[in-house]
């Protein structure tokens, strides 16, 4: 142990998992999350999100609860629940907020324990609302008993390369005492050192400009598709031509789901609203990219009506994760599609391998297709897993008579596994 700091990490997601593994190897670290079943899986060394495997979580001195009163006394409180927003796209601060009333009752006299929130919120959030709500339920004074920092997470799913233990982490804190006690726990974690941002409303804002940044760039390439779709031009030769110049941004076309890219700009944005600022560019960027999925199952079907005379079909949708390569499904935009095709009059299996059948029930409303027989019209590679374009041959394979093939991200082509004898739609 690097010394006898204690922490507990509040919310064992896709964030809480890995940074509570992490800082396991050099602090007592106790992992506590709401969720029984996810603390009994980790019990038994099974982590669902795919982020830590099983030999790394049987090594960890990692201490799992669901009780808050089992946890002793903490030199840090770190909080990395999740975010959202609601039907209307409104931040939704309710999960960040029990989270917050639960540190609440764990903070002692005398303890001086700093309280760090790592979940994605706009600036202010930390200091105006996450603050007095402690002091409510502690009973204590903010500065004076415990303290608050703020270090936005950037965990990137399924990314083997850019893991805490390796980026830099942005890092903030209430004092300058506090941002170097900050500092030194952070640096026991990452070998990417740590950048220690001016306050925390700017750390927060740097973690949500991060995301609507690339949501914006990713909506430009979305708008051009569509456009360059009415010259019968491919996107995938347009930007092949112009990714030569030195300069040029390589962002690709898609689905943009998930619980960052689709959700962080919705808290800015809001923020913006309130102090009277109108947010054109960043409600643009996720007005286009939102309307992606609907734009898509459009286009598919209008081509596979002029080239087949068929107006509705059956169709398998290979792919329901957000992105590829991961079991996630929140925010999925593949949910959208299906809805498109749906509307537009076809019958839809579909079939994805990473993902849990009773999440994607619980989540959609879906019916996960294990095992898709012949018959179909379309065949939609919706998310490009590396197990469903390895093994496409078996999929083509079921393809009706003058069926075809959709590839959303181009992988097939990339992969060198386009199939030779059936049409293929690609953006």
């Amino acid at each position: 142990m690097a010394d006898n700091k204690r922490v507990v990490v509040v919310g064992l997601g896709y964030v809480g998992l890995p940074l509570a593994v992490a800082l396991a190897k050099s602090f007592e670290t106790w992992g506590l999350d709401v969720d029984a079943g996810r603390i009994a899986e980790l019990e038994r060394h099974h982590d669902r999100t795919g982020e830590i495997d099983a030999d790394r979580l049987a090594a960890s001195s990692l201490r799992l609860t669901t009780d808050p009163a089992a946890c002793p006394e903490a030199d840090f409180y770190i909080v990395t629940v999740p975010t959202p927003v609601d039907a209307n796209n409104t931040p939704d601060l309710g999960i960040v907020m029990a989270a917050t009333r639960t540190v609440g009752g764990m903070l002692k006299p005398g303890a001086k324990s700093i309280v760090v929130y790592e979940s994605t919120v706009y600036p202010g959030v930390t200091e105006e609302l996450c603050g007095p709500e402690l002091e409510s339920i502690s009973g204590l004074v903010c500065g004076e008993d415990f303290f608050l920092g703020y270090s936005p997470e950037r965990i990137n799913p399924g990314d083997r390369e850019h893991t805490v233990d390796r980026i830099t982490k942005v890092i903030s804190g209430q004092t300058p005492d506090v941002l170097e006690a900050v500092a030194d726990l952070y640096n026991q974690v990452t070998t990417g050192g740590v950048f220690r941002a001016a306050s925390i409303k700017a750390a927060e804002a740097a973690k949500v400009i991060e995301n609507a940044q690339r949501d914006i760039n990713i909506a430009f390439v979305n708008e051009i598709t569509q456009i360059f779709a009415r010259m019968d031009l491919s996107v995938w030769d347009v930007l092949a031509a112009a990714g030569t110049k030195w300069n040029f941004l390589k962002f690709e076309p898609g689905l943009v789901g998930g619980h960052c890219i689709g959700v962080d700009p919705y808290y800015l944005a809001h923020r913006a609203t309130e102090l009277g600022c109108d947010p054109r560019v960043i409600l643009a960027g996720r007005d286009t990219n939102d309307g992606m999925a609907a734009w898509t199952a459009r286009a598919i079907h209008d081509w596979h009506a002029r080239n087949s005379g068929t107006t509705a079909g059956r169709v398998l949708v290979l792919g329901l994760a957000f992105k590829q390569d991961v079991p996630d499904l929140r925010n999925s935009k593949v949910a959208d599609l299906i809805s498109g095709f749906r509307e537009l009059g076809h019958s839809v299996d579909v079939h994805d391998p990473l993902v849990d059948a009773a999440e994607a029930h619980h989540e959609y409303g879906l019916e996960l297709t294990a095992d898709p027989a012949a018959g179909y019209d379309l065949v939609v590679l919706a998310v490009p897993h590396r197990q469903l374009v390895d093994g496409f041959d078996r999929y083509a394979a079921l393809l009706a008579e003058g069926g075809a093939v959709a590839d959303l991200k181009n992988a097939l082509a990339a992969a060198g596994r386009t199939p030779a004898d059936a049409r293929v739609w690609t953006l």
